[in-house]
């Protein structure tokens, strides 16, 4: 199995420039509580990006049970596992709520349209051969 690395660079190209857009307004605001809370919640969005992308990968040439099994309940375990660790951060570690939920989420619906994007260009190469 060949891996395309496309996903992942797209995926280092959204945290380099979110991250250098943002860089700028968060140090200005001298809380190092939201910054932290920032990172937190792009590293979260990050992983369970590249998570997706491997079950992606992983699954796409099997048949289609198969494969709408990984994807639907890989996404189920990501998303369960995204849900403890954003409970854990705000109750256990007093995180900034908002800080948190709103860098987890924008990065999520980011990597969500890569990732739509990402597996409809396979399909799509896919069904050329």
């Amino acid at each position: 199995m060949t891996i395309d690395w496309t996903f992942p660079r797209r995926v280092a190209v959204v945290v380099l420039t979110v991250g250098l857009v943002v860089a700028y307004p968060l140090v200005r605001l001298h809380d190092p509580d939201i910054l932290l809370a920032a990172l937190a919640g792009c590293a979260l969005s990050t992983l369970n990006a590249l998570a997706g992308f491997l079950t992606i990968e992983i699954a796409f040439g099997k048949s289609y049970t198969a494969f709408l099994k990984a994807i639907l309940g890989g996404m189920g375990a990501r998303m369960l596992l995204l849900l403890v660790a954003l409970t854990l951060l705000i109750t256990v570690y007093r995180m900034h709520t908002v800080a948190l939920t709103v860098s987890l989420l924008g990065f999520y619906v980011i990597y969500l349209v890569l990732e739509i994007v990402y597996l409809q260009k396979k399909v799509v190469a896919k069904n050329r051969e």
